[in-house]
């Protein structure tokens, strides 16, 4: 079981569970055709936005495989909103997890997407005390694969046309951490 003790805070970042208040700051990115482009869903509405928030809010803790924490990510100094981190409990039995990330664009290139998933692979790991850790991205996510690599994430695997996403087939690629390479 792991119940984090919130706010979370990294060198610039604060990583806390979301409240109904970021419905706004959360809509100003899921709108985006730009951010939902790799996504599974398309650009939210208010309504959208809103129902996906209301689940969010109660993803703080992992009880059990199948469980999430979702955080918004907010601006240590200013508690600006700019973007969501996750991990998920996806294997007890193995101790599997996978982690992920979306960031409003206004906030691309400063390095905040791998601040904010180096604590979600510190969490999975130092707490929780998963084995591996994957994160998994459309294959023309070129910015995401980065981020994962400059977390010393390995890819391990690219899935060819194999899913059909937004009406297309699309590549996956999955990269992975293992404890022991966390731990060096």
């Amino acid at each position: 079981m792991l119940t984090p003790t919130y706010p979370i805070t990294t060198d610039r970042l604060t990583l806390r569970p979301f409240t109904p208040q970021d419905l706004h700051s959360l809509h100003a990115y899921e709108a985006l055709p730009d951010v939902a482009r790799y996504l599974y869903w398309e650009p939210r509405d208010l309504e959208a936005t809103r129902t996906a928030l209301e689940k969010r809010i109660t993803r703080i803790a992992l009880a059990d495989e199948g469980d999430a924490l979702d955080l918004a990510i907010t601006l240590r100094e200013s508690g600006e909103h700019i973007g969501s981190c996750v991990l998920i409990w996806t294997s007890k039995e193995h101790r599997q997890g996978e982690i992920g990330y979306i960031l409003n664009p206004t906030a691309h290139g400063n390095g905040y997407a791998a601040e904010a998933a180096r604590e979600m692979l510190r969490l999975g790991f130092d707490q929780l005390g998963l084995h591996r850790i994957v994160g998994r991205l459309d294959g023309r996510n070129t910015a995401s694969a980065r981020v994962l690599e400059k977390l010393g994430m390995r890819r391990e695997a690219h899935l060819v046309q194999n899913e059909i996403v937004k009406g297309e087939w699309t590549d996956e690629i999955i990269y992975a951490m293992l404890a022991e390479e966390w731990n060096r």
